[in-house]
């Protein structure tokens, strides 16, 4: 069941994304069909349920088979490269910054930098496919925007404000994981 969750999950999730990835002609016969609230809905709902199965269905299947011992400097180089991560997640939302203007796609560079930070920290199988997963499509979808010639958030005009909310709500956010969330919602303590 847990397997079927995970794997399952992981597949309607990034199904899901890959159809907007490689955008076609049936994304707009889909948006013009039902309209663009109906759509966005429905691609929310559908990666929402992926993620919350794959994310189910990985912490139930725990302990994952260890493949590797990663040495313990990784878990220090992750919770450095999670600082960064968050604020490029905030600045993705937040109003277009120079930060947002500097990175383009924040939040894939982020997902980019979580995946690669949680690769490097954690040895077993779940890990390898849950962020392996990730990294892979992220940096796929990175090579497709730049391809399309999509030049992302880029803003005529940033500014400093939307940096500060990233820097502010992040920081914030980035404290919370560290110190309640990770441990609560992952039951991994990230200070060991």
């Amino acid at each position: 069941m847990y397997l079927v969750a995970f794997y399952g999950g992981l597949a309607l999730f990034f199904a899901t994304h890959l159809f907007t990835v490689f955008r076609s002609r049936a994304e707009g016969n889909i948006v013009q069909r039902i309209g663009r609230g109906p759509y966005m809905g429905l691609y929310s709902l559908l990666s929402l349920a992926g993620f919350i199965a794959f994310a189910w269905g990985f912490s139930e299947m725990r302990p994952w088979t260890q493949l590797w011992i990663p040495p313990d400097w990784t878990r220090h180089l992750a919770t450095a490269l999670m600082l960064p991560a968050i604020i490029l997640i905030v600045a993705a939302y937040a109003p277009a910054g120079y930060i947002k203007k500097a990175v383009k796609h924040p939040m894939l560079t982020a997902v980019i930098l979580w995946a690669a930070a949680h690769l490097a920290a954690n040895g077993d199988l779940g890990s390898l496919i849950l962020f392996g997963s990730f990294l892979a499509f992220s940096l796929l979808d990175r090579i497709v925007v730049s391809r399309r010639g999509d030049q992302g958030a880029a803003a005529a005009n940033p500014n400093i404000y939307g940096d500060l909310i990233a820097l502010a709500v992040g920081g914030a956010f980035y404290a919370a994981i560290i110190y309640y969330l990770h441990p609560l919602i992952v039951g991994v303590p990230v200070l060991i």
